[in-house]
């Protein structure tokens, strides 16, 4: 296979605090030798565990990479055991556009694993991931929020693994850091997800879900930098006290915790963020747009759960994702992993 042609300013086994930038060659109409720039930051003191933290995955998520570059700016190479290395605009491309997806190939870059060196530039950069950094770490945590699509309950989440030891590791990460809710989730639509990607090389991984609407508050904000720090004390990298509060605990046991439109219009929910429904409860309906008189279609919960995403803004197209919801279990008993 090619060499992938993105080369590192950093050197990943130099002591130290060293920021610099992940350069990927790119030939375009105003730049004939142009690159994209990822900034990346490596915080390392001597052997030890390796963290992987990155933000901005897509591009309208604001939580992770504004948790990251704070945790990059502050942290000292003598408060940590091992290394973390910091990448706070995951798919830039993505990110200077403010969308979720590359402008330049319309890549996601959430799909896009294991990539491919001769791709498109959203293909590269899953490549070098999937080839260069994923094989340094020992746990990766990659923040995700709502973007403008979608609106969450401010949960951290690991998946369900066939590999119960490797589940258990990320259960008790997930756990460590901390969010309000932590969930054991289920994908919708995992292939060629960067969460397979890094848990098919059994790496300990975390995921988040903060929020959304396209922007930030200074509550998940807080829980992002916090969860930051919870993960990599947990890890054994960062030598400080853990902050925790209480977490309530979620899983997803079926594909009926998602509901989609059949439909196009103007939703209006009954149910809001956190709330519990019983089966056959109405959490939305929509209103048709293109005349008044019409009776609106009903959106009713497949089974019992309480809500913790909702589409957002106020108009839907057939198909869209309009509300997940998740099941309330006990807090699992703190083993030795």
């Amino acid at each position: 296979m090619r060499n992938n042609p993105i080369s590192a300013s950093v050197d990943f086994n130099k002591d130290g605090v060293q920021h610099g930038h992940l350069r990927l060659p790119y030939s375009r109409n105003d730049s004939a030798w142009g690159s994209i720039l990822i900034p990346i930051a490596v915080i390392r003191n001597g052997a030890g565990p390796v963290a992987l933290l990155t933000g901005a995955n897509h591009g309208d998520e604001y939580e992770g990479p504004l948790a990251l570059v704070s945790l990059a700016s502050e942290l000292a190479a003598e408060e940590i055991r091992g290394t973390v290395i910091i990448v706070p605009f995951f798919n830039q491309p993505a990110f200077a556009a403010g969308a979720r997806v590359s402008p330049i190939d319309q890549g996601n870059m959430n799909r896009a694993f294991p990539g491919q060196p001769d791709g498109t530039p959203t293909q590269k950069i899953a490549d070098y991931f999937q080839r260069v950094l994923l094989p340094m770490a020992d746990i990766v945590l990659d923040f995700h929020s709502g973007g403008r699509t979608l609106d969450f309950l401010p949960f951290a989440a690991s998946h369900i693994l066939e590999d119960k030891a490797q589940a258990a590791r990320c259960r008790a990460a997930r756990d460590a850091f901390n969010a309000p809710f932590s969930i054991e989730m289920r994908e919708i639509d995992a292939l060629g997800m960067y969460d397979e990607a890094a848990e098919a090389l059994g790496k300990t991984f975390v995921t988040t879900e903060l929020g959304g609407g396209g922007t930030s508050r200074p509550d998940t904000v807080a829980i992002a930098r916090k969860g930051a720090r919870n993960l990599l004390i947990h890890a054994g990298i960062l030598r400080a006290a853990p902050e925790a509060a209480p977490s309530r605990h979620l899983t997803q046991p079926d594909d009926e915790c998602f509901h989609f439109a059949s439909t196009g219009g103007l939703i209006e929910f009954t149910v809001t963020l956190g709330e519990a429904v019983a089966s056959g409860d109405v959490l939305a309906r929509i209103w048709p747009t293109g005349r008044t008189g019409l009776p609106p279609q009903t959106l009713y919960a497949q089974r019992a759960g309480l809500l913790v995403a909702r589409h957002h803004p106020g108009l839907v197209q057939p198909g869209d994702c309009l509300a997940v919801l998740a099941v309330e279990i006990a807090a699992p008993v703190a083993t030795d992993q």
